[in-house]
C-alpha cells in the first residue's frame, strides 16, 4: 500500500511575478551582409582607382606583371586554361578593393592562383607554387617544395586567401571565353585549316585579354564575339562572315562589344611587347584598327563606354598612397623568400560579415531589418522662463571686517582705487590712510 504525502500534493504553485521590463529586448547585431557581383562598370573602377589612390602607370604595371607570374607558373605546373582565367578574375578583384601598398602584387597573383587551383579543382599546395614561381625567376637554381625559404612566403599566401575569398564573396563563378570562342569559330569557318590558323590568334587573344579588366566586366559571349571581330580585322580576312554571324544572335549587343574591342586595343597600342599577339602584327596594324573603330563610335553618335562618369574623369587619379613593397627599388625580384607583404587588419570588428549569394534575398532582408533598427526623432520647442539671480553684494562694503593693505577686504589696492578712480570712488588718499591701519 502506497502513502501519499498529500500536504506536498496540495500546495499551490508559487506565483511567478509579472515582468515589470515590458521593454523589448535589443538582441546582437545581424551583421554586414555582402553579396557577390560578377560584373564591374568601368565607373566603378576608375571610382576605386580615386578612392585608392592608384597611378595609373604603376598601377597598369602592376597588373601586366601579375598576369604574366601567372601565366608562367600555370605552365611551368602545366595548369589548364580555366585555372589561369579564374586566377586572374580574382587577382584583378582583389587589387580593385586593397590598395597596392597594402601588400606585393606578386604575393597576391600567386595566392589568387593557389585560391584558383581550389576552386577548379587542380589543387596544388602553396609550397608547390611558390616552388615553381621560385625556378621560373631562378631557372639555373634548383629548389625542393620543402625548402625553408618557402615557410614565411606560405603563411603570407595563406593569409592573402582569406582576403581573396572575402572580396570575391566566396562565390566561385567565373566565365571561360575559350570553350566558347571554339564553337563560334566552327560555326563560322567550320574545321580547315584556315579555322585552324584563325582560331590560333583568337586564342592568343584571349590569353592577352586577362591582362585587361574586360573578364570582370563583360559576358561570355561578348568577350568571345570581341576576340573573333578582331581577330578578322588583324587578319583581314572572314569579316563579312562574323558580321553575319553576329546579326542572327539575339543576344549581341554592338555597344559592349565595341568596349571590349578598344580596351582590348588599348593594350596592344601601349604594352606593344608585353602581349602575345604583339609579335604577330605589327603596331601600326593595330593603330589603324583602333581608328577605324573609334570613327564609327563618332557617326554612331555614341560613347566609347556603356556608364560614364564626369567626375571621375576630372577629379584624375593622383598618387596618394605609396607604392608596393620593394616594387620600385627591385621590380624583377619576388616577395619570397625575404619579404612579404603588410598584415591588414580585419575590417569588421564589431559586427558579422555574412556572405549572400543572391541580391535580392539580401536585399530584401536588409529591408526587412532596417524598421527595427530605424531611429525616429521629434523635436520640441518648450519657453522657459528663468528668474534672474539678484545682484551681490560687493565684499568691499563690508565696514566690519579688516582689509589688507588698502583698508577694505577685497580693497582698493591699486593705485586708482586708493585715488578715487576704482568702481567705489570718493575715498581720497587725503582723507584716509594709504598703508595700514583700520577705519574707525
Amino acid at each position: 500500500m502506497s502513502t501519499v504525502n498529500t500536504d506536498t500534493a496540495a500546495a499551490p504553485a508559487a506565483p511567478v511575478p509579472a515582468p515589470t521590463d515590458t521593454k523589448p529586448k535589443i538582441g546582437p547585431h545581424p551583421g554586414v551582409i555582402s553579396s557577390s557581383n560578377q560584373y564591374t562598370s568601368e565607373t566603378r573602377i576608375r571610382r576605386m582607382f580615386i578612392k585608392n589612390g592608384y597611378d595609373p602607370a604603376r598601377e597598369d604595371n602592376y597588373r601586366l606583371q601579375g598576369v604574366q607570374l601567372i601565366e608562367n607558373v600555370r605552365e611551368h605546373l602545366k595548369l589548364p586554361v580555366r585555372t589561369f582565367d579564374t586566377a586572374c578574375t580574382y587577382y584583378h578583384k582583389f587589387r580593385l578593393n586593397f590598395r597596392d601598398a597594402e601588400y606585393n602584387y606578386q604575393d597576391a597573383a600567386l595566392a589568387s592562383l593557389f585560391v584558383a587551383c581550389k576552386v577548379e579543382d587542380t589543387i596544388k599546395k602553396s609550397r608547390d607554387i611558390l616552388a615553381a614561381a621560385y625556378i621560373v625567376k631562378n631557372p639555373d637554381k634548383a629548389v625542393a617544395t620543402d625548402d625553408k625559404i618557402f615557410e614565411q612566403p606560405g603563411k603570407v599566401v595563406i593569409g592573402l586567401e582569406r582576403l581573396i575569398l572575402e572580396t570575391i564573396g566566396f562565390d566561385f563563378r567565373t566565365r571561360y571565353p575559350q570553350k566558347l570562342l571554339v564553337k563560334v569559330v566552327r560555326s563560322i569557318l567550320g574545321r580547315g585549316e584556315d579555322a585552324k590558323k584563325f582560331f590560333d590568334i583568337a586564342y592568343a587573344m584571349s590569353l592577352d585579354m586577362y591582362k585587361t579588366f574586360v573578364p570582370i566586366k563583360r559576358t561570355t559571349f561578348a568577350m568571345t564575339m570581341a576576340i573573333v571581330e578582331l581577330t578578322a580585322r588583324f587578319t583581314g580576312e572572314h569579316l563579312d562572315k562574323v558580321n553575319e554571324f553576329a546579326a542572327a544572335r539575339k543576344q549581341y549587343h554592338r555597344s559592349s562589344i565595341m568596349e571590349t574591342m578598344l580596351d582590348i586595343l588599348d593594350l596592344y597600342v601601349q604594352h606593344h611587347k608585353s602581349t602575345k599577339i604583339g609579335a604577330l602584327f605589327d603596331l601600326n596594324k593595330f593603330i589603324d584598327v583602333k581608328i577605324h573603330l573609334n570613327n564609327d563610335l563618332d557617326k554612331s553618335f555614341e560613347s566609347r563606354h556603356l556608364y560614364t562618369c564626369p567626375p571621375c574623369e576630372t577629379n584624375g587619379s593622383g598618387s596618394a598612397h605609396p607604392a608596393t613593397p620593394a616594387s620600385d627599388t627591385s621590380p624583377t625580384a619576388a616577395s619570397f623568400p625575404a619579404e612579404s607583404s603588410t598584415k591588414r587588419v580585419a575590417r569588421m570588428q564589431d559586427s558579422t560579415m555574412r556572405f549572400i549569394f543572391d541580391p535580392e534575398a539580401a536585399r530584401a532582408e536588409q529591408d526587412t531589418i532596417a524598421d527595427f533598427h530605424k531611429e525616429e526623432y521629434e523635436e520640441y520647442e518648450i519657453e522657459v522662463e528663468e528668474p534672474v539671480p539678484p545682484p551681490s553684494e560687493p565684499r568691499g562694503r563690508d565696514h566690519h571686517h579688516q582689509g589688507g593693505r588698502g583698508g577694505y577686504r577685497g580693497g582698493y589696492r591699486d593705485r586708482g582705487d586708493r585715488r578715487g578712480g576704482g568702481p567705489y570712488g570718493g575715498y581720497r588718499g587725503d582723507r584716509h590712510h594709504r598703508g595700514r591701519g583700520r577705519f574707525h
